[in-house]
């Protein structure tokens, strides 16, 4: 444990730090600031792709015209979208800002949101190579990912096979069990519930999805994520309404925190430059995943076939999930810190988030059992049922890559298992394990679109 905790910290604290840093700011300039057509992106998710688009480099665009796939086999943009946030949108959204809050003060909110912003870029360019250089199955359905980027645009196989491993493991760690420990924990400090209990019944739901592949996990995540997504923002905004009077004051602590030396408020958060930027680009690169590439994975799902169609609309899962989602959790945090300092007597690091969100009435004054932080424990469960189903998905086509379509039913066997497994046991080990892996998906990742940039047009 020491020892994975000692490596972890190296590389988290500096080198992967600077080197996604490095390449978000180096995209975002290559690209000619991709970010700036955010609305238009947006825009594009909630409509069909045009019939008219240039295919662009795509070279399975003239085999295989989404009018020769059965519909069981086609995957709307929004879809492969949706299964990315559902993967990315986690307990991280909540959990991991407030810890960043509690460990680097609320400086952190800003480096968060500026890994967001500037992530886009990164996101922007690997699901543009993943739908670039994806392949289809046996059953006509679009794989792809950075093992295949990897594979076929620059043919090294044991780079590819060495991805595809590290997201296997990332799938049953990230993505399962520390998931599934996310969601007993919540259900038992909320409503005492058996962590079996809970782990059973979420292996059931997790199992019964799988069974449909990628056409049900897309259409359940389509479904699921929007509106848990917008019941949390207006959470967030209802009580940041509540707070208005210190927003004003909150947006200014929060940037002179980002850049100053000082102490947080009470002491209950720790201060000064260099811990807001480690503790908020790291968990801002935590919860979007931005460079790791595994967005690219549910990117090559979809039927569209203009590879920057498919990018544009894949790079909105970074700026829900950060530049969005992070920031209203970190701004209402950091408004109670202010407002309501004693609510923080006695509140560890992940407890900043509830804390906060005890203002929030909601239907109780109604005589309905729903305060805020029944609300925050539902949308916490929410957000670990979803992520336990998008990465699942991540997991598969990498099994699939290394084992062929016969190791599918056995991967999701076990997915299942971890799921029951990872709700019953200690996660300190897991989390160092998954945090290794995670950090070691980066390098073929980012190596690969370095290599392969000038195939990615704007």
């Amino acid at each position: 444990m020491r020892f994975l905790t000692a490596i972890n910290q190296f590389l988290w604290n500096g080198p992967l730090l600077l080197l996604l840093l490095g390449v978000h700011l180096y995209f975002t300039i290559h690209l000619r600031i991709p970010q700036r057509r955010i609305g238009r992106a947006i825009r594009m998710s909630l409509r069909p792709e045009p019939d008219n688009l240039p295919a662009e480099q795509s070279s399975d665009a003239a085999a295989h015209s989404r009018e020769k796939k059965s519909p069981r086999h086609r995957v709307s943009p929004f879809g492969a979208l949706a299964t990315t946030l559902a993967a990315t949108l986690g307990t991280g959204n909540i959990i991991g800002v407030s810890t960043a809050i509690a460990l680097g003060g609320p400086g952190a909110v800003l480096w968060c949101w500026l890994t967001g912003v500037l992530g886009m870029a990164t996101a922007y360019a690997e699901c543009y190579l993943g739908v670039l250089y994806r392949q289809h199955d046996r059953e006509g359905q679009h794989i792809g990912g950075p093992m295949y980027v990897i594979r076929e645009g620059l043919h090294c196989k044991p780079l590819a096979a060495f991805y595809a491993l590290c997201t296997v493991v990332a799938a049953f760690g990230v993505g399962c069990t520390t998931q599934a420990n996310s969601l007993t924990q919540t259900t038992s400090l909320t409503w005492g519930l058996s962590p079996h209990l809970v782990g059973m019944a979420a292996a059931v739901i997790t199992g019964l999805v799988l069974i449909g592949g990628i056409r049900s996990i897309s259409q359940v995540c389509m479904r699921l994520v929007p509106v848990m997504g917008l019941l949390y923002i207006a959470g967030c905004m209802a009580l940041l309404w509540r707070f208005r009077s210190a927003l004003g004051a909150t947006c200014l602590y929060i940037l002179e925190s980002a850049f100053s030396p000082g102490a947080a408020l009470g002491g209950v958060a720790g201060g000064g430059l260099l811990l807001a930027a480690r503790y908020g680009i790291a968990r801002g690169l935590y919860t979007n995943e931005a460079g790791i590439g595994t967005a690219a994975i549910g990117a090559a799902s979809s039927d569209a076939v203009s590879p920057s169609y498919q990018a544009y609309v894949s790079m909105t899962a970074v700026f829900w999930d950060t530049v969005v989602m992070c920031l209203l959790t970190g701004l209402v945090i950091v408004a109670n810190m202010l407002l309501h300092p004693a609510s923080l007597a006695g509140v560890n690091e992940t407890g900043l988030a509830a804390a906060a969100f005890r203002s929030l009435p909601l239907l109780s004054s109604w005589g309905l059992p729903l305060n805020g932080e029944v609300f925050l424990a539902l949308s916490l469960a929410a957000f670990a049922l979803t992520t336990l189903i998008g990465w699942s998905y991540m997991g598969e086509k990498a099994a699939e890559y290394l084992w062929g379509p016969g190791a599918v039913p056995h991967y999701k066997l076990v997915y299942i298992v971890m799921v029951y497994v990872g709700a019953v046991i200690p996660m300190q080990l897991v989390w160092e394990c998954t945090d290794l892996v995670n950090a070691v998906m980066v390098f073929p990742n980012v190596i690969a679109l370095i290599l392969l940039r000038k195939k990615i047009s704007p």
